[in-house]
């Protein structure tokens, strides 16, 4: 099988000038093919920088909301082309229509140029402006073709990663790498809280945040083998870590040990106690925990 490399493209935005987006999009995406990339991966909402409008603002949000784009519109369709072109997986992220409010989204096209999943953000960050997004209400994964074999992706975004039972669905659903967009600033706790997400589900991970100003950096990618092979000698998991300047960073996972460890070691799926956790699916929130922004969706 070998080894699948993404390209984490840590970038500064360009706020809501989507030409502007577009054209360093694809100057990224050149970058990260010709450094043997087989995926691509952008930082969140990356059409318009994650930009919100004022709510109060009619104006300033119906020029955002329009700025929602879905497949077919020629922003879209333009990564597609180049997925093709450069014979190279993208994953996009962008604000994306949806039937009332636009969604957080991410798409992972293959190099063919076919969409395999889209996946919008469940948990948006209802306590800022994200609240003006409708929430995603699915985890999904895809099997993606690549030029060494094939691996099973999942996706989540930016806060998404800040609940454990999201990479968990993922794992569930047999993910092995998973791809995390990321819009705030990346400082240890976070760092560990995403080094411990492919720890517990054993997956890869790999995130690509935006650079200075609207973050700082630090793209990040972990695998999950603790202990060298046959040794039980501790390893860091640590696969890249970007500091904070803009640049296409390289996340290479090897897939074969990443699988015999999966397959061998107790952690995952293997020990787990499901009829135990009912409570992870109880609706109501008890003090501290009440917040107005809050909303949950009915199941």
């Amino acid at each position: 099988m070998g080894t699948f490399t993404v390209a984490l493209l840590q970038m500064s935005g360009c706020g809501m000038d989507q030409e502007a987006s577009l054209a360093k999009g694809e100057a990224f995406c050149r970058r990260a093919a010709k450094a043997g990339a087989d995926l691509a991966l952008f930082p969140e909402m990356w059409n318009i920088g994650y930009s919100f409008p004022d709510p109060e603002d009619v104006e300033s949000l119906a020029s955002w909301a329009s700025a929602a784009i879905g497949e077919g519109d020629a922003y879209f369709e333009h990564f597609r082309a180049l997925a093709r072109e450069l014979g190279m997986a993208i994953a996009l992220s962008y604000l994306q229509q949806w039937p009332g409010a636009p969604r957080n989204a991410v798409t992972i096209t293959d190099r063919t140029g076919e969409v395999l999943m889209t996946y919008a953000k469940t948990h948006t960050c209802d306590f800022d402006r994200e609240r003006l997004c409708t929430p995603g209400d699915e985890f999904r994964v895809c099997e993606l073709e690549f030029a060494g074999g094939t691996v099973c992706l999942g996706a989540m975004i930016c806060f998404d990663r800040e609940f454990p039972e999201s990479a968990r669905v993922l794992m569930l659903q047999g993910a092995e790498v998973i791809l995390t967009p990321n819009a705030c600033t990346l400082e240890g706790h976070r760092l560990g809280q995403f080094r411990a997400r492919a720890f517990e589900n054993m997956v890869g991970v790999a995130m690509a945040n935006y650079a200075p100003p609207l973050a700082n950096g630090h793209s990040v990618a972990y695998d999950c083998m603790i202990v060298e092979k046959g040794s039980g000698v501790y390893r860091d998991t640590l696969v890249v870590e970007a500091g904070g300047i803009e640049g296409v960073y390289l996340a290479p996972f090897d897939l074969d040990a990443i699988r015999e460890f999966r397959a061998n070691e107790v952690w995952g799926n293997a020990f787990r106690r499901p009829k135990s956790y009912a409570g992870l699916l109880a609706d109501d929130v008890a003090a501290p925990f009440h917040r107005d922004a809050a909303r949950r969706e009915p199941v």
